[in-house]
């Protein structure tokens, strides 16, 4: 979800006003990050006056965090980038039942859950640092909550294969239709380079 789609889920509407989305796409921008990116948002412990945003850009991944502040003095926020070798993250892990689905996922020591509509949303921010962490271009997760959209696999430069792609003259060749078996198996997308 983009930093402008969190306000509606912000506890308190004032902690996410359009003087600190200035104020932190300023600091986004200055990282190398879109003013307006992907990205997760964790509240603090004031009801909405204090956040903090993780968002994946090329470079690695940018950390704001925010206090609103008063009317008076406005919103202050600092920002740091922590280069993708250096991000640190847990497992990615998915459970199911009944119908109902949850995602963990764990970046920076902050763990990220969403069960149901959100588990879209967390595993979108998870491929996004996924990506970046294997050194693969970031996935355009536009298209829907937490799914890439079908032209996203053009933006691979040359001799970047994505997932499923040859590498290149050196890469395994594709098997034709007559030269697969049949499994029961099904196979599952690889989340490292291609």
């Amino acid at each position: 979800m983009r930093l402008s789609g969190w306000r509606v889920k912000a506890p308190n509407k004032d902690g996410i006003n359009p003087k600190a989305l200035e104020t932190v796409g300023t600091i986004l921008t200055g990282l190398g990050a879109e003013a307006d990116p992907h990205g997760w948002l964790t509240w603090g412990d004031d009801t909405g006056g204090r956040w903090s945003l993780m968002a994946p850009c090329p470079a690695g991944l940018a950390i704001v965090n925010v206090r609103a502040g008063s009317p008076q003095e406005g919103p202050r926020a600092s920002g740091r980038l922590v280069r993708w070798p250096k991000v640190q993250i847990g497992e990615l892990a998915v459970e199911t039942e009944r119908g109902h689905r949850l995602v963990m996922f764990q970046v920076e020591g902050q763990p990220i859950r969403g069960a149901d509509d959100q588990a879209d949303e967390v595993a979108g921010f998870a491929a996004l640092i996924l990506a970046g962490v294997d050194g693969r271009p970031l996935p355009e997760i536009d298209g829907g909550p937490g799914r890439r959209s079908a032209g996203s696999g053009a933006k691979d430069g040359p001799g970047k294969a994505g997932p499923g792609k040859a590498s290149g003259p050196a890469g395994p060749k594709p098997r034709t239709a007559s030269a697969a078996r049949p499994t029961k198996a099904t196979s599952v997308p690889r989340l490292g380079p291609g």
